[in-house]
């Protein structure tokens, strides 16, 4: 005689493809939230992405719209199982079971189920983060700074996300078992849900949604700011609220609509009223699917965007070295490098020197006020700046330009853009006399050999003259440009670079963002400098391979070879973050639409039961399938890659309301990613549609 409980067991041997989904989407969602979570608070990720930065800032804006895709997804992978297990359940109680008798059993295996699959996916989360993480070390790029170690802390969110988990499926179990009505939970797994009729200009109203949404999003926060004198709010990110609204409006169009006028209204009805019917969860799955595809191409995007650009830049200079040192090194001497370059087989040439004068600033400098506020004040000493004369720029550069008396050039990037310069000073202070001399700003000289974050600028002889007079040597510094004859190579240049840190004194050394005046004034006034505080990050010569130095040490010199070699070593971690949310992002993705794909096969496989005994054709049941398929695929990839392409494409232009050749060169990288991510897209929805095929039993036509 059988059980209850034997019962129990063949039908859940029975409906075995519904426990297998299941536990896959727990799992695989555990497992991508938790290995993000690792990488996102990794003590050696951290040290890159500096707090308050807009990198960090960034990553964890993805990660909240990953954790929210995985939430969806999970909630409704539960729902999905609980349909299908409503049949199990109406034939327990059609047997006899009271409900009362099948709370303690249903919730028991609810939690089992749910719990084992969720804390397998939350122990594969950092194996697999440290998988990826050592595939790009081995294939890749290798360096000190990659040694990756994790912070355990991360679990946390794995742990709360496991109990949002449980908590969903037991809700869900409750609420399927609450149903009086025998017949309605057996023929739960049939019941549609179709989404209403929507005006046909509903597409076109949410694509102008959506960009009045990215509009105002992006340039929300200047506005403010400008308006307000305020630093913006956390809330004024809900401007972006409208860019969800347009797409979910798109989406739905797609889905109900379509974006092809039919001029036979019966072509393609069954695809179509089999999409209406199950369209809120279709839409809902795309919504999500389309943000992920969008964080994807964010982060890989983020790559060439940030790289292309500096080795752009270092192909197009006009010397392979440029060193830059305190007036009392030596090391730069003509005599000096040719005996270097000599024992290597090499020749210096177009050797060129100068030196040139630190010297302070006035400006205006943002001072916080209580609630958030802030007030702009003058700063007679507000930064520290580097000068050379008109003559010397010449000399250096075989530019010849005239800067009138009394006014001040800034030097720019190739493009002309000079974002860390000071425009607005009106006096310079010798720092050791305190003797000022008036200036006015001039305008912007193209020279990105010397253009970063060190400012220098460019002052009439006269006024250098009258502005060095009495200035002593640690307020002076030297420059050094040159070529190497015939090629350079690598090893040459990386024992040039080690030679220079070496001919360096024992001091700690500078810091591109410590700014001497700033201090001065800060002094003056009794104040403490940031730059003196404990949160100012320390750069030390015992490590001049690492990230931080490159990008922060005030003399890192600039060498062509080691540029362009060892960027992707310099890097390494900065990249390997934003290509990791990459990965995750797509994965979830692919794996939510091939979900969902399998979900049409199990929910209509009566349909095709159907068509198949009226006769249909296996081309004509491939048809179908294809179109049923190919929008949950093809549409949010379109729209997530081409929302996310035209957001760059807005934030280039945004920035100094042109196109350099550079970001032009840029954009078509990021293009090359999105073909490059449509063919894995493509790929991944061939293999689906085998799959669904192979569940619904029909032939490749």
């Amino acid at each position: 005689m059988m059980t209850m409980r034997d019962i129990q067991k063949k039908l859940r041997k029975n409906n075995s493809k519904n426990y297998t989904l299941y536990t896959f989407c727990n799992f695989i969602s555990l497992m991508l939230i938790t290995a993000y979570a690792a990488m996102m608070f990794s003590p050696t990720v951290l040290k890159v992405l500096p707090e308050g930065g807009d990198s960090r800032k960034q990553v964890m804006a993805i990660f909240a719209l990953a954790c929210v895709g995985c939430v969806v997804f999970t909630i409704y992978a539960a729902g999905l199982f609980f349909r299908k297990k409503s049949k199990e359940i109406g034939t327990m109680m059609a047997l006899g079971a009271s409900k009362k008798r099948l709370t303690p059993m249903l919730i028991s295996e609810t939690v089992t189920l749910s719990g084992l699959s969720a804390l397998a996916g939350t122990a594969a989360g950092i194996p697999f983060a440290w998988l990826i993480w050592q595939g790009f070390r081995l294939f890749v790029v290798d360096s000190d700074e990659m040694n990756l170690t994790f912070d355990l802390k991360c679990l946390w969110i794995s742990a709360a996300f496991l109990i949002l988990v449980l908590a969903s499926a037991v809700v869900l179990a409750l609420r399927y078992l609450s149903r009086t009505n025998i017949l309605d939970v057996i023929h739960e797994e049939h019941k549609n849900e179709a989404i209403r009729p929507v005006g046909k200009k509903c597409g076109i109203l949410g694509i102008a949604i959506l960009l009045i949404g990215a509009v105002a999003g992006y340039f929300g926060s200047a506005v403010y700011q400008s308006i307000f004198q305020a630093y913006a709010p956390v809330w004024i990110n809900l401007l972006y609220v409208p860019v969800f609204i347009g797409l979910y409006m798109i989406l739905l169009h797609t889905v109900v609509n379509g974006w092809t006028a039919h001029k036979n209204r019966y072509k393609g009805i069954i695809s179509r009223s089999m999409m209406k019917f199950q369209g809120k969860q279709t839409v809902n799955n795309m919504l999500v699917v389309t943000v992920l595809i969008a964080g994807a191409c964010f982060g890989m995007f983020y790559l060439p965007m940030t790289g292309g650009s500096q080795i752009m830049e270092a192909n197009g200079r006009p010397y392979d070295y440029c060193f830059r040192y305190p007036a009392d090194n030596t090391f730069a001497s003509e005599t000096n490098l040719k005996e270097l370059a000599a024992k290597e087989g090499l020749s210096i040439d177009d050797y060129k020197t100068t030196s040139y004068i630190a010297l302070g600033m006035d400006g205006e400098e943002e001072v916080e006020d209580s609630g958030n506020r802030y007030h702009m004040e003058y700063r007679e000493f507000c930064n520290e700046a580097r000068f050379l004369s008109a003559s010397q720029f010449t000399h250096m550069t075989g530019e010849k330009i005239t800067v009138p008396k009394g006014q001040y050039l800034a030097i720019g990037d190739n493009d002309g853009n000079a974002i860390f310069a000071n425009d607005k000073a009106t006096l310079l202070t010798n720092m050791t006399t305190k003797e000022q001399l008036k200036v006015k700003f001039g305008g912007v000289i193209k020279y990105g050999l010397l253009y970063g974050e060190v400012g220098y600028y460019i002052l009439n002889d006269e006024d250098y003259v009258q502005a060095a007079k009495g200035l002593a040597s640690q307020w002076i510094e030297g420059m050094t440009f040159f070529n190497i004859q015939s090629g350079d190579h690598y090893q040459f240049a990386d024992h040039l670079y080690r030679k220079f840190i070496d001919s360096m004194d024992d001091k700690a050394p500078a810091a591109a963002f410590y700014d001497r005046v700033a201090k001065y004034g800060k002094d003056l006034k009794g104040e403490t400098y940031w730059g003196d505080t404990d949160e100012m990050t320390k750069l030390s010569f015992d490590n001049p391979d690492s990230s931080e130095f490159r990008q922060f040490w005030t003399y890192m010199p600039k060498i062509r070879t080691l540029d362009q070699n060892d960027f992707m070593r310099t890097f390494a971690v900065f990249m390997m973050m934003f290509l990791f949310i990459a990965i995750i992002c797509m994965l979830s993705a692919l794996i939510i639409c091939y979900t969902r794909c399998m979900t049409i096969a199990i929910n209509n496989r009566y349909i095709f039961d159907d068509l198949k005994r009226l006769g249909a054709s296996p081309k004509f049941l491939n048809k179908e399938l294809r179109s049923q398929a190919g929008k949950v695929f093809s549409v949010p990839a379109i729209v997530g890659m081409s929302m996310m392409y035209l957001l760059y494409f807005m934030i280039m232009y945004a920035n100094d309301s042109k196109l350099t050749p550079g970001e032009l060169v840029n954009m078509g990288i990021c293009f090359i990613v999105v073909l490059l991510f449509a063919a894995i897209i493509y790929g991944v929805y061939q293999k689906t549609l085998s799959k669904m095929r192979k569940q619904l039993a029909i032939t490749k036509a």
